[in-house]
């Protein structure tokens, strides 16, 4: 049929990715912005919000220290937990500072990955 031939289209992923991915987000983030101004940093909804952004912050980096996918699921899960160990040493030393925690634990896995693997 005539109508169906805009999905064939080169450009149609790039459409699709707009509408189904990042258009559904933005609105939420508009969203936020339009009621944020309105909400107490103390109230219960935030706290509310920071624990569940907290829990899934702590549910992905869980994930990908005991079931990681790719190259890193090749290393041994002592390295792992050293780099996430000492990645958040690192982030309490800096004042909780989250960057030199990531940085920190990146470089941990990257000297692992190199010296640490047989045959590497």
């Amino acid at each position: 049929m005539p109508g169906y031939t805009l999905v064939d289209a080169p450009w149609w992923p790039f459409l699709f990715m707009v509408l189904a991915g990042a258009l559904p987000t933005h609105i939420w983030r508009w969203l936020g912005v339009a009621f944020g101004t309105r909400l107490s940093e103390d109230s219960e909804i935030m706290r509310w919000v920071r624990a569940v952004a907290t829990a899934l912050v702590a549910a992905v980096v869980c994930r990908l220290v005991f079931y990681p996918q790719g190259y890193l699921a090749e290393l041994p899960l002592a390295f792992r937990l050293g780099a996430f160990l000492g990645g958040f040493a690192v982030f309490l030393a800096a004042g909780r500072r989250p960057l030199p925690g990531i940085i920190a634990g990146e470089l941990l896995l990257i000297v692992a990955m190199t010296f640490g693997m047989p045959g590497a």
